[in-house]
């Protein structure tokens, strides 16, 4: 590479590629570097960026799972609400962080980039967390609690806690769909090198989140309920603070993609504009649809969505007209370009594998809900020591089993699934799904046997008033280690499949569509623990989910979740057959 001329204070890479000098040393998937100019593949992404992603991405997990792994028992038991008010306001709350995605994807895919994106809703994250500490630490914000340690929070401290939450949902919302696509685009989809390592980069993702994850569920839980609450959430928000710092340490290596304006809006003038021409005919000959925009808005070849004879209605609205142009200017909201349409028909023929992703998250959500519950109903107490396992804890197993099988499958699993199959990543995405949501089955019916087990053992010896019933808590492994499991086949599937199959355009919003699985999962979560127990609480029944589960048939609402699991499996298999690959 030359020089930069004396009188050119234009950085040298931007004059190299003006000049028409070898460009085979930058990206071809439109990325730029830090100062706005094509991004040099020797200095910028692949696997040296990704330890400030994958860092940024440790941190802020443990931060948050600090929050939500005990936040069933602090709603309980420091602001003394009943077992399904607590269940449902933490439902509600997980349900939220995971739809606030939706308003970061926009953001970023419209305005920001995801870059920014991030470094902002960022600050609002670590706002929230310092706000939650305070409400847990400092007298007059933190719940009052009697000598026998019986808590109650007023009216003041409940709202300053929960507004101090939802501040934590809105700023995950501008994390959570950005750092994925963020970190995947550091590999140049158009170079075959950079391209096997995708794939590896999302279980190495997953991998970091459950480092996170593991000090969340094991130190943090741990302090909250044996040294505080205050230095329970003090020290997430210290994680916070340190991913935000690992982020921006690595932003003048990062790759970075150009907003191309709001993909909503482009998918909405889709439909109005097919809607106002619905009586035009199509042209046999596709290449006489409108597509006069797409070189500008689109920088490579690659970028552009293949025609799919599908969906076939939308493509009236690249029909061209005469009441198209107002005053001499296409008029977007009656004419869109072949691009936008494909855009569309990609969107829509994710949604129903998406749709199948909502149950797979309902019976994720019991891993920091029921299964609390349950295992505060169980003994304990570790051996005869008189050290006590906070119930919370027994996540760590869940999260355990995802770092035992994320490496499992990339080195053991893929080489055997690709003798089997002769796909290059052993298992597609729809496959690797497909286990999971299998896998998942099984985790709701060992919970099911396990509460069984422990109904037996309260009637048997009548231990209808104990607090913990004389069974240890550790039989809860098996159910966590299996959703663990099947985490790694359904949840870092669905993070490549959403990523892979969207348009370039539109990558944050579909990570974000992807996210808002867990979302829906959680709500319906709280809508099925509403309708139970509206229905078994009939006629002064305690019902399935009483403050005191030995008076209660938790083991019901278990086997419910495996049921509609089973429903949905059948779904997904009829869904995946007919699905066919964008690339």
């Amino acid at each position: 590479m030359t020089t930069s001329r004396k009188k050119d204070s234009r950085p040298v890479t931007y004059q190299a590629v003006e000049q028409g000098e070898d460009d085979s040393i930058y990206t071809k998937d439109g990325t730029v570097d830090y100062c706005n100019n094509p991004a040099n593949k020797l200095i910028t992404g692949t696997w040296k960026a990704c330890p400030y992603i994958l860092g940024n991405e440790c941190c802020e997990r443990l931060a948050f799972y600090g929050i939500s792994s005990n936040l069933l028992l602090y709603f309980k038991n420091q602001l003394n609400e009943h077992s399904v008010t607590a269940s449902n306001n933490r439902s509600n709350w997980t349900g939220t962080c995971y739809a606030t995605p939706l308003l970061g994807a926009y953001i970023a895919d419209a305005y920001l980039g995801r870059y920014w994106t991030i470094a902002s809703f960022s600050i609002i994250y670590a706002f929230g967390m310092l706000l939650l500490t305070l409400s847990a630490s400092v007298p007059g914000l933190k719940p009052i609690c009697s000598e026998n340690n019986v808590c109650y929070a007023t009216e003041f401290q409940t709202a300053v806690c929960f507004i101090a939450l939802y501040l934590v949902a809105l700023g995950t919302g501008g994390i959570k769909p950005c750092v994925s696509s963020y970190g995947a685009d550091q590999f140049d989809d158009a170079d075959e090198t950079e391209k096997k390592y995708k794939s590896s980069f999302f279980n190495w993702f997953y991998f970091s989140i459950n480092i996170g994850a593991l000090v969340a569920h094991s130190v943090l839980v741990w302090i909250q309920d044996n040294v505080g609450w205050g230095w329970g959430f003090g020290i997430p928000t210290l994680a916070m603070a340190i991913a935000i710092v690992s982020f921006f340490s690595g932003s003048k290596i990062y790759r970075n993609q150009k907003p191309v304006g709001s993909p909503l809006t482009r998918l909405f003038q889709v439909i109005v504009a097919s809607c106002r021409k619905r009586g035009k005919k199509i042209p046999d000959d596709i290449s006489l649809l409108y597509g006069g925009a797409d070189a500008e808005l689109l920088s490579t070849e690659r970028q552009k969505p293949k025609h799919a004879k599908y969906l076939t209605f939308f493509e009236k609205a690249a029909v061209e007209s005469e009441t198209d142009y107002i005053e001499g200017s296409i008029d977007p909201w009656r004419l869109c370009t072949v691009t936008q349409v494909e855009e569309l028909k990609s969107i829509i023929r994710l949604l129903p594998i998406w749709a199948t992703g909502i149950m797979f998250s309902a019976v994720y959500n019991q891993v920091g809900n029921l299964f609390v519950l349950q295992g505060s109903a169980m003994d304990i107490r570790l051996g005869n020591a008189g050290f006590e396992i906070p119930p919370a804890s027994l996540g760590i197993f869940d999260t355990i089993s995802v770092i035992f099988w994320v490496p499992v499958y990339d080195y053991f699993i893929v080489s055997i699934a690709k003798k089997l199959t002769g796909h290059r990543s052993g298992l597609t995405q729809l496959q690797r799904m497909g286990t999971g949501l299998f896998i998942s089955i099984f985790a709701m019916l060992s919970a099911a046997v396990l509460e069984v087990v422990r109904l037996g053992i309260v009637r048997r010896h009548n231990y209808y008033e104990l607090d913990h019933v004389p069974m240890s808590i550790f039989w809860q492994v098996p159910q966590y280690f299996i959703v663990g499991c099947a985490e790694v086949f359904t949840f870092i599937a669905q993070l490549e499949f959403f990523y892979e199959q969207a348009p370039d355009s539109m990558r944050s919003m579909s990570s974000a569509l992807a996210l808002t699985t867990t979302s829906l999962g959680s709500y319906l979560s709280s809508l099925l623990v509403t309708l139970v127990t509206a229905y078994s609480t009939r006629n002064g029944d305690p019902g399935w989910i009483p403050d005191n589960l030995n008076y209660g048939h938790l083991h019901y609402f278990f086997l419910l979740l495996a049921a509609l699991s089973v429903v949905n499996l059948v779904v997904f298999i009829l869904l995946a057959r007919g699905y066919t690959y964008n690339r």
